[in-house]
């Protein structure tokens, strides 16, 4: 006797029974011939776990005792294999429907009944397993396996059935465009499919249908907004999740100009400047600006200083979709001279450093006095340079028009450095550069401890400038005529004077 077993990695269960004929009733031994070394002595051989070892021939006898009753029975030859011996295919319609179907390679012939896993689906006992309308929960891992009368087999090899219902092949990206951009939708692996098409206007209108049943998966857009689209086939139309969303900014002919008021160049440390971004047309725009400066801001307009120097662009946004045309480019390129502290008069034994900045590597502190002879000194003479800065410990005759050269031969602003001789003497404090008319400006007076004095008097090109005595002179929109020299005093003791230059509002196209 033959008998095959598929085994179904190691779960199967079999038993042989040894049975005699006209023996009922009566208490024998058995004993099993069998390349187990454990075999029963009752008259069923249970195999629990079977496996490719445990194929062979198997006999029984019968014992009373130590007394053979019987010959041995004949022999029954099992054969197990354990390889996988099942496949699982899938078949996938038009009408989104399913198909799996479990095949038997070699089992042509035999009634098989089939066991399908997971069991809690409904799962039928036919060679195929039908999911209609699939979902999905319809997704995860299957197995299959079979069995007759005689004969099990192994489950199947594992089959991962991945459904996405969100199978729109759509990338999120960003574009823009000047004429037409070209969009693509595909469905993942699968073919067959039509393709509908919607764009959304602005953020206060919901995504509007454009285009239905394309046969093609590619069109070809010219208007900003925000696309998707979806996949459908098959009757009735079996339709796949929209797709992510793109955004198609697209740009208008239109060149923004930057201009710069007042238009000095180069300009100074301390100076203010502001920028102004001009589209032509009545359009209401929103303004973005290119710069170095994280906070710019969304006007059509940049107030900057020197220090902001750099490459500035502005372009124009009408809506969420549509932009200008490309960004116009400002350059300011300065060559600064900076004073600490910030301020013309300075006492004579406290330190003071100035600075060179722009857009040389190399740099000399240059001056000019009326006592000293060169009238050129670079600062080795008289202080001390650390990289593009040069400090001076101590102000002895130091008084003068002081101005950075870089190795290139560019020259920065000059400034005024008056050093108040005496120790017990009073010093003004005022803008070392040039101020711009409409500007506020705030005028004070300190003693040698830099501690502010208040009952001082203000006078401007030697003229008093208030009857009263007060703490500090504020001048809240400061013109032209304010130009010219100040000085203060207190306690009958006056401060140098010192120069304060004022720069008119010009307006010019650059």
């Amino acid at each position: 006797m033959q008998l095959l077993l598929f085994c179904a990695a190691g779960l199967e269960t079999i038993s042989l029974r040894c049975e005699i004929q006209g023996g009922e009733g009566t208490q024998w031994t058995y004993e099993w011939r069998t390349t187990n070394r454990n075999s029963p002595t009752s008259s069923e051989y249970r195999i629990d776990r079977v496996s490719e070892s445990d194929s062979g021939e198997y006999r029984c006898m019968v014992r009373e005792g130590d007394n053979q009753l019987t010959e041995w029975s004949d022999s029954v030859t099992l054969t197990v294999r354990c390889e996988s011996d099942l496949e699982t295919v899938l078949l996938l319609d038009f009408r989104e429907t399913v198909t799996l179907r479990c095949e038997i390679q070699g089992g042509g012939g035999t009634q098989w009944k089939y066991e399908w896993f997971p069991a809690n689906r409904n799962a039928p006992t036919s060679s195929e397993y039908r999911i209609n309308s699939i979902s999905d929960s319809d997704g995860g891992n299957y197995w299959c396996k079979a069995h007759s009368d005689h004969q099990i087999t192994n489950w199947s090899s594992v089959f991962t059935l991945t459904v996405d219902g969100k199978s729109v092949n759509f990338p999120q990206f960003l574009i823009f465009s000047l004429t037409h951009v070209a969009l693509s939708c595909s469905v993942r692996g699968s073919a067959g499919w039509r393709f509908d098409w919607f764009r959304q206007e602005s953020v206060h209108h919901s995504a509007q249908s454009i285009r239905n049943n394309e046969s093609s998966g590619t069109i070809s857009v010219s208007e900003g907004g925000v696309y998707s689209c979806r996949g459908g086939r098959g009757d009735p139309v079996f339709y796949t999740e929209t797709s992510s969303e793109v955004t198609i900014q697209k740009t208008v002919p239109i060149t923004p100009t930057v201009i710069q008021q007042p238009n000095w160049s180069p300009i100074y440390r301390g100076e203010k400047v502001t920028l102004r971004c001009e589209i032509q047309g009545g359009t209401q725009w929103t303004y973005e600006w290119r710069t170095t400066n994280r906070n710019s801001p969304s006007s059509s307009e940049y107030r900057i200083t020197a220090d902001s120097s750099g490459d500035y662009g502005c372009r124009g946004r009408r809506d969420r979709f549509t932009l200008t045309e490309g960004e116009s480019e400002f350059y300011t390129y300065y060559t600064s001279l900076s004073v600490s502290p910030d301020r013309v008069q300075h006492v004579i034994d406290q330190p003071v450093t100035l600075k060179c900045s722009g857009n040389d590597t190399k740099w000399r502190v240059r001056r000019f006095t009326e006592t000293t002879s060169p009238s050129h000194v670079q600062c080795s003479n008289w202080g001390t340079m650390h990289g593009s800065s040069c400090t001076i410990n101590r102000l002895w005759y130091h008084s003068g028009v002081y101005w950075c050269e870089s190795e290139s031969g560019e020259f920065s602003n000059a400034v005024n450095i008056t050093v108040q001789d005496d120790y017990d003497g009073i010093i003004l404090l005022s803008p070392v550069h040039p101020v711009t008319e409409g500007d506020p400006v705030n005028l004070s007076c300190r003693d040698k401890e830099q501690q502010l004095l208040s009952n001082v008097f203000f006078y401007h090109n030697d003229k008093l400038l208030q009857n009263d005595s007060r703490e500090e002179l504020d001048i809240s929109a400061v013109s032209k005529s304010d130009e010219g020299f100040y000085k203060c005093q207190h306690s009958g003791k006056d401060s140098p004077r010192s120069w304060m230059s004022v720069r008119g509002e010009e307006e010019e196209n650059v």
